[in-house]
C-alpha cells in the first residue's frame, strides 16, 4: 500500500478519534461537572440531569445520518468529513466555556444542551462518511484492511480519553477537578478537531465519487433514492443489531459491570477495560486484512456464532473475576470475538450501495440501529440488574448476536464487488441496484 494510500487513511480515520475523544470525556467527565450546572443541594439528580442532556446526543445520531449522508452523497464525501468535525470542534468549545449556574443560571445548561445536539449530528454523520472514505479511497483488494482502521480511531480516541482522565486524577486535587479541571479535556478535543479540520481541506475526494458525477442530482442522497434500495437499508439494520450491542456491552459497559456486579476495584475495572481495548484496537488491521483474503461472510458469521454461544458463559464468569488477570482474559476473549465484526462492518456496509446513494445508505440505517440497540444496551443491562434477574441482559445480547447470524448467513459476499463498476452503472441509472455477488 503506497504512501498516498496511508495518507487518505490516516485523514479519513483521524476524525473518528477526536469525534470519539469528544464523546467518551462528556461521558467520564460528567462527574466532575454536572454540579457546576446545576443549584447545588443534590450530587444524584445534577449528575442524572447532566446524563439526560448526554442522551439527547443519542436522538440526533439519526439526525446527523440523515444530514450528513445526504451532503456526502450530493456534495462529495469531502464536504461531509469537513462539516462532521467542524461540528465537533464547535461543540467542545462551546463545553469549555460555557458559564456555570452561578455565573449565568439555567444559561449555561442551555449551552450544554445546544453543543450535545453538535455532538449527536457530529458522530451521526461521521461514521458514515469516514467508513464510505475508506473503503471507497482504498484499493480494491484492501478495502477490508483500510476500513479497519474506523475501529481503530474509534477506540483510540476512548483510550486517550481515558488515559487523560488516569492523568488528570493523578495530577489535579478533586477541588481543581471539580472547580475548572473538568474543562481542560474538551480544550484538548477542540484543539485536535482543528488539526483534523486542517488534515481534511487538503484531502483528495474518492476516485469512485468523482466518477460518478453523471448521476443525476435530483436523485443524489435523496430518501427516494434510499427508498430504492430499502432492502440494502434493512439489512445494514440487521447486521448491525447484534454488533452494537456485544461492542457497547464489552466496551462502556463493562468497567462499570466489573465494578458494580462483579465487585471489583473501580482502578482495577479501569486497567482491564484499558488493557483490553488496546489489544482489541491492535487486532482490527489484523481482521480487516484477513477479510480481504477469506471474505467478509467468514467473519462476520465467526462473530455471530461466537457472540450467540459464548456471550452467556463469558459475562457468568466476569461476574465472578475478582481480580485482573481473569477479568482481562474474559474480556479480551469478548472483544477477540467482536473484532469479527468491528473490523469489517465499515466496508460491508459501503459495499452494499451504488455511489449515489452509498453516505445516506450507511449513515441513516447505522444511526437507527446503533441508537435503538447500541445506545439502549448499558440501560437495557440496569434494567435486568434492578428486576433481580442480571443473567436476562446475557441472553438478550446473545439473542440479537442470533439475529446478526440469520443475515449474516443468508447474505451475499460484497469482498469482491467492483465499486468502479457500481458507480458507472449508479451514472447510467440513478438508484441502480447493486449487482449480486455469488457467496465464496
Amino acid at each position: 500500500m503506497g504512501r498516498e494510500h496511508w495518507k487518505k487513511i490516516w485523514v479519513g480515520s483521524a476524525g473518528n478519534m477526536v469525534e470519539w475523544f469528544d464523546w467518551f470525556v462528556y461521558a467520564t467527565f460528567a462527574v466532575y461537572f454536572a454540579d457546576a450546572f446545576f443549584p447545588k443541594g443534590n450530587e444524584t439528580a445534577n449528575l442524572m440531569n447532566t446524563m439526560g442532556i448526554f442522551a439527547v446526543g443519542f436522538f440526533m445520531r439519526p439526525v446527523g445520518g440523515w444530514l450528513l449522508g445526504r451532503i456526502g452523497d450530493r456534495k462529495g464525501r469531502k464536504a461531509a468529513l469537513t462539516l462532521t468535525v467542524t461540528l465537533m470542534s464547535a461543540s467542545a468549545i462551546l463545553i469549555a466555556i460555557a458559564p456555570t449556574y452561578a455565573v449565568a443560571g439555567y444559561g449555561g445548561v442551555a449551552v450544554l444542551l445546544v453543543a450535545r445536539l453538535l455532538q449527536g449530528l457530529s458522530v451521526g454523520g461521521e461514521y458514515a462518511a469516514s467508513a464510505t472514505y475508506l473503503t471507497e479511497a482504498s484499493d480494491p483488494g484492501r478495502r477490508g484492511f483500510a476500513s479497519s482502521f474506523q475501529y481503530v480511531s474509534m477506540t483510540a480516541g476512548q483510550l486517550v480519553g481515558l488515559g487523560l482522565q488516569i492523568v488528570m486524577q493523578r495530577s489535579l486535587s478533586d477541588a481543581a477537578l471539580h472547580s475548572w479541571g473538568w474543562r481542560v479535556p474538551f480544550i484538548v478535543g477542540a484543539l485536535g478537531a482543528a488539526v483534523v479540520f486542517y488534515l481534511r481541506r487538503s484531502m483528495l475526494e474518492t476516485e469512485v465519487y468523482e466518477e460518478s458525477e453523471a448521476a443525476r442530482d435530483e436523485d443524489r442522497g435523496t430518501l427516494k433514492a434510499l427508498w430504492a434500495h430499502r432492502r440494502e437499508a434493512l439489512l445494514v439494520m440487521a447486521l448491525t443489531m447484534g454488533g452494537t450491542v456485544a461492542y457497547y456491552t464489552y466496551t462502556t459497559y463493562l468497567t462499570k459491570f466489573l465494578s458494580k456486579s462483579a465487585g471489583m476495584e473501580k482502578s482495577t475495572a479501569s486497567l482491564v477495560s484499558f488493557c483490553a481495548l488496546f489489544v482489541f484496537m491492535c487486532l482490527q488491521p489484523l481482521a480487516g486484512a484477513l477479510s480481504d483474503r477469506i471474505g467478509r461472510r467468514p467473519l462476520l458469521i465467526t462473530f455471530a456464532v461466537g457472540s450467540t454461544f459464548l456471550t452467556v458463559p463469558i459475562m457468568t464468569m466476569l461476574g465472578h473475576a475478582g481480580t485482573f488477570w481473569p477479568a482481562f482474559g474474559l474480556a479480551l476473549l469478548a472483544l477477540v470475538v467482536v473484532t469479527g465484526y468491528t473490523s469489517i462492518n465499515a466496508c460491508v456496509k459501503a459495499e452494499l450501495f451504488p455511489t449515489n446513494i452509498r453516505a445516506l445508505g450507511v449513515a441513516l440505517p447505522y444511526a437507527l440501529a446503533n441508537a435503538l440497540f447500541g445506545g439502549t444496551a448499558e440501560y437495557v443491562a440496569l434494567w435486568f440488574k434492578k428486576a433481580g434477574a442480571e443473567s436476562g441482559f446475557y441472553w438478550y445480547v446473545a439473542g440479537c448476536a442470533a439475529v446478526s447470524l440469520v443475515v449474516y448467513l443468508t447474505m451475499r459476499e460484497t469482498r469482491d464487488i467492483d465499486l468502479h463498476r457500481v458507480a458507472q452503472a449508479s451514472s447510467d441509472t440513478a438508484a441502480a441496484p447493486v449487482p449480486s455477488v455469488p457467496s465464496n
